[in-house]
C-alpha cells in the first residue's frame, strides 16, 4: 500500500485542496492519515477507488 501526499491528491482528482477538505469533511472522500507530527496522507488505493466510483456514477447515469 502506498501513501500520498497532498498534492498527489491535488493531481489525481483534480480538485482543489479546500474542495478536498470539504468533501472529507461531508464523508464523500476518504479521510487523511496521519503520519506523525502534523504529516498527513491519504491511501492512495482509497483515493483510486473514489475516483473509479464517480466514473461508474456517469457511466450508469447515462444509461
Amino acid at each position: 500500500m502506498r501513501l500520498i501526499k497532498l498534492k498527489e491528491v491535488i493531481e489525481k482528482t483534480s480538485l482543489g485542496r479546500s474542495t478536498i477538505y470539504e468533501f472529507m469533511a461531508k464523508d464523500i472522500f476518504p479521510k487523511q492519515v496521519s503520519t506523525g507530527g502534523r504529516s498527513v496522507a491519504w491511501a492512495e488505493f482509497e483515493v483510486d477507488n473514489w475516483i473509479m466510483e464517480r466514473i461508474s456514477e456517469r457511466d450508469n447515469s447515462c444509461i
